[in-house]
């Protein structure tokens, strides 16, 4: 079948070098991709979150199937107009979106359905929010209400902090929320719409700096499997978190398709939802594709026409690191066109596949274009070895103008040792 994918960052590069290994996938193309992505697909211009433009794309190409990458698509009812049309897309709806668009739709969600997150008061006001901070201990969490590019979080760690991003946010809706003990884990299940699986965890690290320091991030690195969400764990957070939200939204007709990604807090009560995603997280893709296994286009059709029951989804059993390289200055304003080189030599290292997550073509070659520029990805028997392969091959790489954290993955490291 002819598949149609929508985005141009590293988690769709990821996704169009796993699609093209698919046995059932016939032409990949990619509106509007990347150079990375143009290795696999044919790239076409356009605006992936215009419902019309991407509709008549889909209809030249012929698409059995549309997979859309990115939230914002997701939230502007891209997935809506092509189910109207009769086209399977992996994604879901506008209103399933809200889980991700809105904060305050999930902090309700969750509070309605007893599923279990931090305490939480929403505000419209500079005004509202101020006076409901006096209700938290610190540190408090101060979270915008939409989009935010995984960017829109602050984790307050003095009243001070959190008055200024509070002030700093505006009126508008802000989630003001309980700061949560433990470590957190990524999960990724796939949902057909009544029918849920867990496919796997991740660990992310949002932070810029070392020993996660500094500003939130899009994501500096991940690693997957996360074994801190043991068998016993994933169960709690399925039963508990995914399986009742998936539940409530089919109720409400407005059930759920595509991979829904549970950021959990691992706390001494067990799992709890920080928040949810609508689609793969953004550098944990690139660490789970290298590790499903079978006709992965085949899986995303069984998931986009309901028909995910008894499909287990394989996985080899291996581990993947994957370390982003970035531009100074992300996630301020990163330093664009640094002429990037050497990415030949990274992926001669076993195991490697470096994903372009901002990258462009210019007269000189590759260069930057944007805040995460790289996400050099490697597999390996265990996850030191993984880790390992991952920083000898991003050391290959000749950007300048490029960053990137040594400690993807510490934690881990720290519970199992090379």
């Amino acid at each position: 079948m002819n598949i149609l994918l929508l985005g141009s960052g590293g988690r769709e590069d990821a996704l169009a070098w796993r699609l093209r290994q698919s046995p059932s996938c016939g032409q990949l193309v990619a509106m509007p991709g990347n150079p990375g992505i143009a290795r696999w697909a044919e790239c076409v211009p356009g605006d992936p979150s215009d419902p019309q433009a991407v509709l008549q794309l889909a209809r030249d190409l012929g698409a059995g199937l549309v997979v859309i990458g990115p939230e914002a698509p997701l939230v502007a009812g891209v997935a809506d107009r092509l189910r109207e049309a009769g086209i399977a897309v992996f994604g879901p709806s506008a209103a399933a979106a809200q889980l991700e668009g809105s904060k305050g739709f999930t902090k309700d969600l969750c509070r309605e359905h007893a599923i279990p997150t931090a305490d939480y008061v929403r505000a419209e006001t500079v005004q509202d929010a101020l006076q409901a901070l006096d209700s938290f201990s610190i540190p408090v969490v101060i979270k915008a209400d939409g989009l935010a590019a995984g960017k829109g979080v602050t984790v307050a760690m003095t009243r001070d902090e959190a008055v200024a991003a509070i002030e700093a946010a505006g009126d508008g809706p802000l989630v003001i929320e309980e700061f949560l003990e433990g470590e957190e884990a990524s999960l990724f299940a796939l949902v057909d719409g009544e029918c849920a699986i867990a496919l796997a965890s991740a660990q992310d690290h949002k932070r810029v700096g070392e020993g996660d320091t500094g500003p939130n991030t899009g994501g500096m690195g991940a690693y997957a499997p996360a074994p801190v969400l043991t068998p016993a764990l994933e169960r709690r957070a399925m039963d508990e978190i995914v399986l009742p939200t998936v539940r409530a939204l089919a109720a409400a007709g407005t059930p759920f398709v595509g991979v829904l990604y549970a950021g959990l807090m691992l706390t001494s009560a067990g799992p709890k939802l920080i928040e949810y995603n609508v689609r793969f997280g953004d550098p944990e893709c690139e660490a789970i594709m290298p590790l499903i296994e079978g006709d992965f286009a085949e899986l995303l059709l069984k998931i986009a026409t309901g028909r995910l029951a008894g499909e287990a989804p394989r996985l080899s059993g291996a581990h993947a690191m994957t370390v982003v390289l970035a531009a100074r200055g992300y996630p301020g304003t990163p330093i664009s066109g640094g002429a990037i080189r050497a990415i030949e030599a990274a992926e001669q290292v076993e195991g490697v596949t470096v994903f372009h997550a901002g990258t462009a073509e210019d007269s000189g070659g590759l260069v930057a274009k944007g805040g995460r520029v790289l996400a050099v990805t490697a597999v390996a028997d265990t996850f030191a070895n993984a880790r390992a392969r991952a920083y000898r091959a991003i050391d290959q790489i000749d950007f300048a103008d490029g960053f990137h954290r040594r400690d993807i993955g510490w934690r881990e490291l720290e519970r199992t040792p090379a």
